[in-house]
């Protein structure tokens, strides 16, 4: 199926039929027995994978598996925010080739997802924070990617409604900006990529869950699923806090651990916040919405669990860093509250890898960073699938790491506390 391009032109002419005669976005189609390369997982990482497996190698013959709906897993449950100012050289590496991405995706797509690149603080209330940044923003300026540090006076310039009192609890003391980083809308993401793969022959099957994985001397064969097994010499698994269970279908362990990680929105207002602010100090994020919500983030819940969900502590602990920082939000009311289960490794960086078993890959770890490197990510990683071996951008990220102990070590870039 060849999706129609969207246009001001196809807009008024749908109009004329009260805007009954769409095209369907993606097909739905039944499994067929085998495909060259079967991709479990119907995420953004998914399906970036499988566009860019089409557009890049001219695979086609390929099946994205999700046991639920497009967009329903961690992909529609994150806070959006896109950025690139990660410390070292690999993890920035990787992090810019997806910014890059970003900023052509709609276009390249044909499908308005909404990136806005509305700059990303991330603040420092200590000396130590202070020395940290600098040292950041100096690690990313060497990578040629845009940073620089400013001060608590030019954040109220830029910002005003922050709390930078002086006599704060946590005082602001500055913090780095990356004015290329920003937001995009998530579901627009999931949809884009679906339509764009389903339009180069991509299969999409949804509700479709994987139940097994099929070796046959040392390499897969396939998958067993709820409808049944489908045939494929390559398998690429993208399923972020069920990584460990699909790997343990195929006989290896994954030094990986799944936490419940927590948002919630605000009643919408009016604009009022044109930037995204994270502090890692008192554990909190916050940026605003196209419909006016307030999106907030914090840490993961520190307990193991696959729950869609989280617990209040959290939510108290988030909601009081966020008036912390703007007590004139003091007053909001949440309007609802979600829960997504991210994927940590010991390091906070990705796994981008061929695995023992052969045709068999993984694609995980992203902890809370995967949102961000939607595009980026299914750019490698089809790379590594469609040629058996790693882009130069994600061959540091391969399970081996955990042996050799070459490891990327970005807990504090990554902004979070796991």
């Amino acid at each position: 199926m060849k999706a129609n391009r969207y246009s001001i032109f196809s807009l008024a002419r749908n109009a004329l039929s009260y805007h009954e005669n769409w095209q369907q976005a993606w097909r739905s189609p039944e499994p067929k027995p085998a495909y060259d390369a079967v991709i479990v997982g119907g995420g953004g990482h998914g399906l970036a994978t499988a566009y860019y497996m089409a557009r890049e190698h001219g695979i086609t013959n390929v099946a994205v598996l999700e046991k639920g709906w497009i967009g329903g897993g961690n992909t529609g449950r994150n806070t959006t925010i896109v950025r690139s100012n990660y410390l070292w050289d690999e993890a920035a590496w990787l992090y810019e080739k997806s910014l890059q991405l970003w900023e052509g995706l709609t276009q390249d797509i044909n499908y308005n997802v909404m990136f806005s690149q509305r700059g990303v603080f991330n603040l420092a209330h200590t000396l130590q924070d202070v020395r940290d940044t600098w040292r950041r923003v100096n690690a990313n300026r060497l990578n040629g990617i845009d940073a620089e540090f400013v001060t608590a006076e030019q954040i109220k310039a830029l910002v005003p409604h922050i709390n930078t009192s002086p006599d704060a609890r946590y005082p602001i003391l500055g913090a780095s900006l990356q004015r290329r980083a920003g937001t995009a809308r998530h579901d627009g993401v999931a949809w884009g990529l679906a339509r764009a793969a389903d339009a180069r022959g991509v299969d999409i099957i949804q509700n479709c869950e994987v139940t097994g994985i099929r070796r046959e001397g040392g390499r897969v064969t396939g998958v067993d699923t709820t409808r049944g097994f489908i045939g494929a010499p390559k398998v690429g698994v993208v399923v972020a806090g069920h990584a460990t269970m699909l790997a343990d279908m195929a006989g290896f362990r994954l030094p990986v651990e799944s936490h419940p990680l927590q948002a919630l929105v605000s009643e919408p207002v009016k604009p009022i916040l044109d930037s995204v602010i994270m502090s890692n100090q008192v554990h909190g994020y916050v940026s605003q919405s196209d419909k006016g919500e307030l999106v907030i983030g914090a840490g993961i819940d520190a307990y193991l669990g696959y729950g869609q969900r989280g617990s209040f502590p959290v939510i108290e602990h988030t909601l009081a860093a966020i008036k912390e920082l703007f007590p004139i939000f003091s007053r909001m009311r949440m309007l609802r509250q979600w829960g997504g289960i991210v994927d940590v490794t010991p390091d906070a960086c990705p796994i981008l890898s061929l695995t023992p078993v052969e045709g068999l890959y993984f694609n995980c770890g992203w902890g809370t960073g995967g949102f961000k490197a939607t595009p980026g990510s299914g750019w490698a990683f089809a790379h590594t699938m469609a040629r058996n071996e790693p882009h130069a951008l994600n061959a540091p990220f391969s399970i081996d790491r955990f042996v050799t102990g070459h490891l990327i070590d970005e807990h504090g870039a990554a902004g979070v506390a796991h």
